[in-house]
C-alpha cells in the first residue's frame, strides 16, 4: 500500500534560508540597482530568508554591517557601485570580522574583479543576470 511518506514532497522540508534552530538566516544586500536589490529579496525571502537590510554603496554596506554585527550571517555585494566598490567594502567587512561571509554579486565579463573578491575573502560569487536557482545555491552553499 502507498502512503503518503512515499511521497516527500518540498513542503516537508525546511527551507535553505533556516537554520537548524528553526531561525532565519540573516542577509544584508549590498547593491547600487534597486531592481537587483528587490530581485535578490525576493529571491532569498521566497525560500526563507530575512534581509534585515539594504544598502545603496559600499561605504553605506560597512556601515550597516558593523552597525548589524553579529546579526547578520552573510552578505550580497554588488562589485560595482558608486562611493565605494564592492571589493573595497568586502574588505574592508573582513578586516572589521575574519568570520565575514560575502557573495559578490557581477555583470558578465568581471572575472578579474571576481577573482580578486575571492582572494580577498568572498565565500562566492553570483552573476548577474540573477537565476533564481543559482542564487539560493550559492548562498546556502555559503553558510555551510
Amino acid at each position: 500500500m502507498i502512503t503518503k511518506q512515499d511521497f516527500p514532497t518540498s513542503n516537508d522540508r525546511l527551507p535553505d534560508g533556516t537554520k537548524l534552530d528553526g531561525t532565519k538566516f540573516r542577509v544584508l544586500i549590498v547593491d547600487d540597482s534597486m531592481f537587483v536589490a528587490k530581485q535578490l529579496t525576493q529571491i532569498l525571502t521566497s525560500d526563507g530568508y530575512e534581509v534585515v537590510a539594504t544598502a545603496q554603496d559600499g561605504k553605506e554596506g560597512v556601515d550597516k554591517y558593523k552597525e548589524l554585527c553579529p546579526n547578520v550571517d552573510l552578505v550580497t555585494m554588488d562589485i560595482t557601485m558608486p562611493r565605494m566598490d564592492g571589493i573595497a567594502a568586502l574588505e574592508q567587512i573582513m578586516a572589521f570580522d575574519k568570520n565575514a561571509r560575502v557573495v559578490m554579486v557581477s555583470a558578465l565579463g568581471k572575472e578579474e574583479l571576481v577573482k580578486q573578491s575571492l582572494l580577498s575573502g568572498a565565500k562566492n560569487y553570483i552573476v548577474k543576470p540573477l537565476d533564481r536557482k543559482k542564487v539560493l545555491e550559492r548562498i546556502s552553499a555559503s553558510l555551510k
